[in-house]
């Protein structure tokens, strides 16, 4: 087990590299064990630093965003993981509708905002409860529209060391609830949107607070969870085929499939990463035995021996 200690980096001051640090506290499903290293970067040259710091102790180094599409096992977590949480500036010009958000910018927060200023093109991401990064990175999206819609481009920086570069839309390889970054070893700096300017602010901002307002109501916001489970086996639902198996409810430890949206897994209280991973597994061979389709779990999965 890692060693509760603090270790302060120089040149930079103020950025701590820790070990021993409680990652329960940085995921959405609120599980997850003691990672090895962790540091909260502020800025880019923080993590350059980082992944050069990493790179002399030869070991790996994960990224967490928003921890809200993240299942980190119960054991501990080699390496360092690094929050980018604390990477969340933007600028917006409103007559070009163009937006430069940082990594670790918060997607509902992000919504709010251009809404406000009278752009078009995220009301759907107001109910999405993670980073830029991670939408980027797994084409988030809700009610008909993605991040592959509004993007024009990322920075990025090899994790394995390197410059910063730019990578456009078109070579990002988007499909549904997929991207480039799925495979390639890449941290997500920021990105650029274009969104459409001029639209009445009053009347976003109402479409935004009413798909908000969808999403409470039809999702188990009032508990953990990492959002939906599985990605959907087009055209069918996921959700539905859970449902229609009568899984909704069923427990395995602390675990449960929502009563509300069966795509969803809550943690009712004492859930371990454990119990959550054993009930993905339990809906997965309930669901291919009795529809003959193997559900793909959209929630990121770390540090537990898996293939998918």
């Amino acid at each position: 087990m890692a060693s509760n200690k603090t270790c302060s980096v120089t040149p930079l001051a103020s950025l701590n590299i820790e070990g021993g640090k409680t990652l329960s506290k940085f995921t959405t499903l609120r599980v997850g064990g003691i990672a090895q290293w962790f540091a909260e970067p502020k800025n880019i040259k923080e993590i350059q630093f980082l992944l050069l710091w990493a790179k002399a102790k030869k070991i790996p180094c994960q990224i967490i965003g928003a921890g809200s599409n993240l299942l980190i096992s119960d054991s501990e977590l080699k390496g360092l993981s690094i929050c980018t949480k604390k990477m969340h500036k933007n600028t917006l010009n409103i007559k070009s509708g163009i937006l430069e958000a940082e990594s670790g910018a918060h997607l509902p927060t992000l919504a709010r905002q251009v809404a406000q200023a009278g752009l078009g093109g995220l009301e759907w991401a107001v109910g999405i409860p993670g980073t830029v990064g991670g939408a980027v990175s797994m084409n988030a999206g809700a009610e008909g529209s993605c991040v592959a819609e509004w993007l024009q481009s990322i920075q990025v920086l090899p994790i394995n060391g390197g410059k910063p570069f730019e990578i456009v839309k078109k070579d990002l390889d988007f499909s549904y609830r997929h991207s480039l970054l799925q495979k390639e070893k890449l941290i997500v700096l920021s990105a650029r949107f274009l969104l459409e300017p001029g639209h009445n602010p009053k009347e976003i901002s109402e479409i935004t607070n009413q798909n908000l307002q969808k999403r409470t109501n039809s999702q188990p916001y009032h508990l953990p969870s990492c959002g939906s489970v599985f990605r959907n086996p087009e055209p069918l639902k996921a959700g539905r085929l859970i449902e229609e198996l009568g899984l909704k409810g069923h427990r395995i430890g602390g675990a449960a499939i929502s009563t509300r949206h069966a795509n969803f897994i809550v943690n009712t209280g004492q859930a371990t990463a454990n119990d959550i991973y054993q009930l993905i597994t339990f809906i997965q061979k309930k669901v291919q035995d009795s529809h003959g389709v193997l559900l793909h779990p959209e929630v990121k999965q770390v540090g537990f021996d898996i293939s998918d």
